[in-house]
């Protein structure tokens, strides 16, 4: 079996990582599946800072991506890993219940994946999760790693 690569999901609705944790485990994913409960956990992990300092350097397969967060929100999290050379090749989606046009707009401006509305039904929520899992950390062909070093703190 291939090296798999983690799943994050960054979310701060204890029902919704629920739900995802629960449509993902039903689609019998192998990866393993990272929960940041905001912003600024989000960036640690992604750039190995504080608690996440020693983790494994593969990036996230995808990263699921709420839009209102606490301490830094989705768009800035968007903003800052879009705009590093190290990072911009990690898939991100959107995954918000935010149906405003400026959100949509900004996040696609700040080179986001996909933005996908939370559906409000639990089946089409689960429905939702399921096939972003098999696109994103099955299917989808990510570009080989061109980036340099990490430094140890960013």
């Amino acid at each position: 079996m291939p090296d798999l690569k983690p799943i994050l999901l960054v979310e701060d609705n204890p029902n919704d990582i629920e739900l995802t944790l629960a449509a993902l485990e039903k689609s019998q994913f192998a990866n393993e599946i990272v929960i940041c409960r905001d912003g600024a956990e989000a960036l640690d992990f992604l750039y190995r800072r504080g608690e996440h300092a020693h983790r494994e350097t593969r990036d996230p397969a995808v990263v699921l991506l709420d839009l209102k967060l606490p301490k830094v929100d989705g768009l800035e999290v968007l903003a800052k890993v879009k705009g590093d050379l190290r990072t911009r090749s990690i898939p991100i989606v959107m995954l918000t219940s935010s149906r405003e046009e400026t959100d949509l707009v900004r996040s696609y401006d700040l080179g986001v994946n996909a933005f996908v509305v939370k559906p409000v039904g639990f089946s089409d929520f689960f429905e939702a999760i399921q096939d972003l899992g098999v696109f994103w950390a099955v299917l989808n062909e990510p570009p080989p790693h061109r980036g340099g070093e990490w430094p140890s703190n960013t």
